[in-house]
């Protein structure tokens, strides 16, 4: 089951915001599918015909963003997706906040990278997938 129907962020610099998530989301390959004055979009919106896809909205937001515990995690089909998600978020203005490996307390295979957007929102790729040819399956 496809849990996420589509998440919005807000961030207060546009500018910043386009720059970053047109890096993380190409490293991740998920397509822009709009972008206007105050708001980005990326992946696919459900339809009638499509259930189980997943958008990303970001918006313009004034409001000031906190250090609060929450945070977007965006699936990669591979640990180079994650490792390319951390470098491009990097070299497009993000900070990191946790680099690419394994979370072995979440699983064995949980490989992941932590990154803070430009205006702070904490936003997460991880693979699940064991790396090819270890036989692993969990």
């Amino acid at each position: 089951m496809q849990l996420l129907d589509h998440v919005s962020i807000g961030v207060p610099d546009f500018a910043a915001a386009r720059r970053f998530y047109d890096a993380v989301m190409a490293a991740l390959g998920a397509a822009k599918v709009y972008d206007l004055p105050d708001a980005l979009g990326y992946g696919e919106r459900c339809s009638a015909t499509d259930p189980i896809s997943t958008c990303l909205a970001v918006y313009l937001d004034a409001d000031p963003i906190d250090e609060s515990k929450r945070h977007w995690c965006f699936k990669a089909v591979s640990r180079a997706e994650v490792d390319a998600f951390f470098d491009a978020g990097l070299a497009a203005g993000g900070k990191a906040d946790g680099a690419p490996g394994l979370r072995p307390r979440y699983h064995p295979h949980y490989y992941a990278a932590f990154l803070r957007d430009p205006a702070g929102n904490r936003v997460e790729a991880v693979c699940h997938a064991a790396p090819p040819g270890s036989g692993a399956l969990d």
